[in-house]
């Protein structure tokens, strides 16, 4: 059984993948200072939790977007499940795909794996869009190559921005607005109004012009939490994979396994 790492700028998944399916999933705040010691106490009990001892753990692959939080989770795969991780993009775990981009070297690790696990699942050419801290959108064309995409803030990083510079702005929750007027009486209403229908304006905007762009027909991934909550109000999304990137921690696994020396 693999476990899969997906460290990301606000949380790490961990999850456990066994022949292609997710068996389990756990998700913990981002903290470049959390020790191995004290991931392997954490993980141990949610293992319990599932009926797991450590032994079932065969392999580690670690995607980051936070180099400094690499060198602990490589000491927890080293010290707690007896394995030598695999880093994604690097070695025997290598991307496999073109990273068709002026800066390959600066591609987010999260954005090439939703690649891969998009390219497996879906024909053609795609646009992936990933909730994460970031709101992204990557170009993937037909034959599986990276072409590039675009970065916005993620929704609640715009939100976290407004409350602070605005002192009597209060804290709400993202939500959708529960009336189809985009004209609100409150300031609540007016904060969820702005924070949803802008963003799925962005979305729509954006998502229009990368087709244009390609010119021919797209398919649109869409992952991360807060996909579902847009699905309610927009068409744009042909497909949501709420596990693209430990999917494609799973995939770059299976394929350092065909290419290990037998």
């Amino acid at each position: 059984m693999l476990l899969a790492i997906d460290a990301g700028n606000t949380n790490i998944v961990f999850a456990l993948v066994e022949e292609g399916v997710i068996r389990a999933r756990w998700r913990i705040a981002t903290d470049p200072r959390r020790t191995a010691d004290e991931y392997a106490v954490w993980l141990h009990q949610l293992l319990q939790l599932e009926g797991l001892d450590r032994s079932a753990v065969e392999a580690v692959m670690i995607g980051t977007v936070v180099p400094r939080a690499l060198h602990n989770l490589s000491v927890l795969s080293v010290k707690y499940f007896g394995v030598e991780p695999l880093v994604a993009g690097r070695g025997a775990a290598a991307w496999g795909i073109e990273l068709d981009v002026a800066e390959p070297q600066t591609v987010g690790a999260d954005r090439v794996l939703n690649a891969i696990a998009a390219h497996a699942l879906h024909d053609g050419d795609l646009i992936v869009i990933d909730f994460g801290t970031a709101t992204t959108f990557d170009m993937v064309d037909y034959s599986g190559a990276y072409k590039g995409g675009i970065i916005a803030p993620g929704i609640n990083l715009s939100l976290d921005a407004l409350v602070a510079a605005a002192a009597k702005l209060p804290r709400i929750a993202i939500e959708a607005p529960d009336h189809a007027s985009v004209i609100g009486r409150t300031t609540e209403d007016q904060m969820h109004i702005g924070i949803y229908w802008g963003y799925v304006a962005m979305m729509e905007g954006l998502t229009q012009r990368m087709k244009a762009e390609v010119g021919r027909p797209v398919t649109v991934v869409a992952t991360g939490g807060l996909a579902v909550l847009f699905d309610k109000q927009t068409e744009i999304f042909d497909a949501i994979e709420p596990d693209l990137t430990i999917q494609g921690l799973g995939l770059l696994w299976e394929r350092s396994k065909s290419l290990a020396p037998s």
